[in-house]
């Protein structure tokens, strides 16, 4: 039985690759390393603790000497790091916290990697190292020899990580691959994002906080088609090669709302315009031809059948994110939009 670490499998898309690759094989085990940050939540793996194929280990990517221990214990055949501070606002506010975990940890972990064996590494990034394009040429998009052009402390954290990654495989030969997404949605979204924020708001009746002029425009990927594409690579991937992941699903910020609050049937009256985000990037548009002609993936779901299926995921969970929106959740909440 081959044994895989997903680190950060407590949080929103690595708890859904956990998740796919206990019900996709039956002889791997999953290991989940989480520190159990504010977006990391143990509820989320509730089911997957039952499983015998499955453990946690509460720990930070970090942390050199627990790392190691855990490798050394484990004996891994594949990691895949999910681990990030990921929210670009909270970036903004507190970028240290960024460039520790997202930069260090990731230093952590290959180092771990090549000492124990070689271990096929793969590395989950975003679409946002590329920067942005503008709002009147929808015929640009990002490929993977795009170049990096960070616009936040977030997105400058992971394309350094990126870096990190292709020099352990030039310099070391450890054998990566590293993934860039679009913005994903699906059941397990924190509720500081986009999509789940407005549901929950739209529920309680709430305003419904847009930035700007909400004409930003982004790839929407449903979270469950982005597993599938990193469990493709972690396959059949070449070694040392980046693949975009995209869901050729554009829309802008108050369309993604909007469709929200009709699947909901609220008022668009809830729409509540706010003082823009410093630096924020106008359009993403991800040309996943790359890992379609060498792996064979395309989007399978559309933007209309995963929106349907996320609001009808938080409407059959509510206990799962009112418990979060009930705790620390609400302080940084009015933090972010009480002044806007």
């Amino acid at each position: 039985m081959k044994t895989i670490l997903v680190t950060g499998g407590a949080g929103f898309i690595g708890s859904n690759f956990v998740y796919y690759e206990l019900k996709k094989y039956k002889d791997l085990r999953v290991v989940c390393l989480d520190s159990l940050t504010y977006a990391g939540n143990l509820e989320t793996l509730k089911e997957a603790m039952a499983n015998p194929n499955f453990r946690f280990v509460k720990g930070d990517i970090t942390d050199r000497k627990a790392v190691y221990s855990l490798f050394e214990e484990e004996k891994f055949d594949f990691v895949v790091n999910f681990a990030a501070e990921s929210h670009v606002d909270r970036s903004i506010d507190e970028p240290e916290v960024f460039l520790k975990t997202n930069i260090l940890g990731t230093q952590v972990l290959l180092d771990a990697a090549k000492k124990f064996g070689n271990i096929r590494y793969h590395q989950v990034s975003t679409d946002e190292v590329y920067g942005d394009l503008p709002l009147n040429r929808p015929d640009l998009f990002f490929t993977e020899e795009t170049p990096i052009h960070t616009s936040s402390p977030y997105s400058a954290s992971k394309a350094s990580a990126d870096l990190l990654v292709m020099a352990y495989y030039r310099t070391y030969g450890l054998p990566v691959t590293i993934s860039r997404c679009s913005n994903n949605y699906g059941p397990y979204h924190f509720p500081e994002k986009l999509i789940p924020l407005m549901i929950a708001n739209a529920l309680a009746e709430k305003s419904l906080p847009v930035y700007g002029d909400g004409k930003n425009v982004r790839d929407w990927l449903y979270v469950e088609d982005h597993c599938k594409a990193i469990d493709m690579i972690l396959e059949n991937g070449r070694v040392g090669e980046v693949y975009n992941i995209g869901g050729h699903n554009e829309k802008t910020n108050l369309e993604v709302v909007k469709t929200v609050l009709r699947i909901l049937g609220k008022s668009e009256s809830l729409i509540s315009f706010v003082k823009d985000r410093p630096g924020h990037d106008m359009r993403y548009a991800i040309d996943p031809t790359k890992i379609r002609n060498e792996l064979g993936w395309y989007p399978e779901t559309s933007f209309d059948e995963g929106i349907e299926k996320t609001v009808k995921w938080f409407l059959e969970n509510k206990p799962w994110w009112e418990n979060i929106i009930n705790g620390e959740y609400v302080k940084y909440y009015e933090k972010m939009y009480s002044k806007r």
